[in-house]
């Protein structure tokens, strides 16, 4: 079926967001290590993004996972 096509598609998109957003936390979690390292408090606007990040992948892999057919019911 065409739409259970098109579903699986979104689902594949979505997971690749999920994987930037993942690349875009450890880009937060690095910056806040190298301020640490620097013997500095971690930026506490940095700290607020890769939490809301993390947010928006879990829902965004939710999504996906939601798109997916069910285990035994794939093409």
């Amino acid at each position: 079926m065409a739409g259970d096509e098109e579903l699986e598609a979104l689902a594949e998109r979505l997971e690749s967001i999920a994987e930037q957003l993942d690349d875009l936390i450890t880009e937060r979690i690095r910056s806040a290590l190298q301020d640490v390292a620097h013997g500095e408090e971690p930026a506490q606007e940095v700290l607020a993004e890769e939490k809301r990040l993390a947010r928006a992948r879990r829902s965004v892999s939710k999504a996906a996972a939601i798109l997916k057919p069910p285990a035994g019911e794939g093409p």
